[in-house]
């Protein structure tokens, strides 16, 4: 899809931010003391994770479907989506009475199905299809063209780019610190990226702005290395808010020009982030809502003195994903190790490995043996956690002195996902 260049006027922000305010409030900027201190400059949290549908997705879609004439809204409008997009959508349908369709993959959780249901009430009906969400996606289209409804894109579109700067003029109009120095914003498709950036680079044209995509899934740092609107082959899709294998488009072209810097951070430390908020400030985000503070250590020099804003985007977070969350993290941080060890099969072996190889603050948290007939040496699949990184040298130096066989799996991804 060839696009021209587009201009995303804060006068246009202006006007969908009018038209939004009495249906998406406008969020707190809140000052940070705890990451000020932490990073010797003034913090300041945009959080978009407490709009009524705890992401900033209703404004850009409230936006859109408002703009739309009675008779377009007459058939009836769709999306596709299994995250906050698909929230933001049947929310506005709720609150305009319209008529909406949710395509969703089948392997859609309840818990994200549920929130669907409660905001779109009786004008919203979800359609589970396929696997995955290209699956969705495209029945979502085939709807949309057989019926004559409109369809409501995600990101790629201009009136969703308008709606999601209306963070950007919120930010701007209540920020105490004028202009701010850094303003870190996350990137999935581009849309909130697109509408903030334009946004500030005609009002704050000083003011750096820093894009953040996960490790896993770099389409917009692809994008623009390349100079092409690119698509990703293989996405890794934990950080799902954030995730996608091609931004939009029209986001790319505005993208390429607003954005100073696109930076990838590893979900590993997007993880430590996450449970970093809940414990230190009782604030609970979802991966991509965390990715703008997770940045602050690759920047901390260059923050120091300056007046930043960090925008937290969502706070959708499925409470049974704590644990991997977790695991995540401890693995990021280097506290936990995975190793296959091969003991010998006689009695005694294994309280040998607990008093000759682990520390006083090594645990063993995961052990997985089963003994094999007619050999010598058995393997087993032993986690170990450590009170501190520095404690890993040591204990791989206990291991070779006492020239016990080992795997290490941490780096192995194949075996790794395979074994644990």
């Amino acid at each position: 899809m060839v696009v021209e260049s587009i201009n995303i006027s804060a006068g246009a922000i202006l006007r969908a931010y009018k038209r939004l305010k009495d249906v998406a409030p406008p969020t707190p900027l809140q000052y940070s003391a705890v990451l000020s201190e932490r990073y010797n400059c003034a913090v300041y949290l945009k959080r978009e994770d407490l709009q009524v549908v705890r992401s900033y997705k209703i404004r850009g879609a409230y936006n859109k479907i408002s703009s739309l004439d009675k008779k377009t809204l007459s058939k009836g409008v769709v999306c596709a989506s299994a995250g906050n997009h698909a929230q933001g959508f049947a929310l506005s349908c709720a609150l305009l009475k319209v008529n909406g369709t949710v395509y969703m993959p089948a392997t859609t959780t309840k818990q994200k199905t549920s929130q669907v249901k409660m905001f779109g009430r009786a004008y919203v009906k979800i359609e589970l299809v396929g696997d995955t969400f290209d699956d969705a996606y495209l029945e979502a289209i085939k709807d949309s063209e057989q019926n004559k409804k409109a369809f409501i894109h995600p990101f790629n579109d201009v009136k969703i780019i308008e709606g999601q700067g209306t963070v950007g003029h919120e930010i701007y109009q209540d920020s105490p610190e004028k202009p701010f120095d850094y303003l870190f914003i996350p990137v999935g498709g581009g849309g909130l990226s697109a509408g903030v950036g334009s946004y500030f680079k005609e009002v704050s044209p000083s003011t750096k702005l820093i894009g953040l995509e996960p490790w896993g899934a770099p389409a917009m740092k692809t994008s623009i290395d390349n100079g092409k609107n690119t698509e990703l082959k293989t996405i890794d899709k934990f950080v799902d808010g954030a995730a996608v294998k091609k931004v939009g488009d029209i986001n790319f072209e505005i993208c390429k020009e607003v954005l100073d810097e696109v930076r990838l951070i590893p979900e590993g430390k997007i993880c430590s982030t996450i449970l970093q908020l809940y414990n230190e400030a009782a604030i609970v985000v979802e991966p991509a809502g965390a990715l703008s503070i997770a940045a602050l250590d690759f920047y901390k020099e260059k923050i120091k003195g300056k007046n930043i804003c960090c925008i937290v985007s969502g706070g959708n977070n499925d409470i049974t994903r704590m644990a991997e969350i977790t695991e995540r993290s401890l693995l990021y941080e280097r506290l936990r190790h995975y190793f296959i060890i091969r003991f010998p099969q006689r009695a005694g072996a294994l309280r040998e490995f607990l008093t000759d190889i682990l520390g006083p603050n090594d645990d063993i948290f995961f052990f997985e043996y089963k003994k094999k007939t007619s050999r010598s040496a058995g393997p087993a699949v032993i986690g170990i956690e450590l009170k501190t990184p520095d404690d890993y040298d040591p204990l791989i130096e206990r291991m070779n002195t006492h020239q016990i066989h080992y795997e290490y799996l941490n780096e192995n991804d194949d075996l790794f996902e395979y074994l644990v």
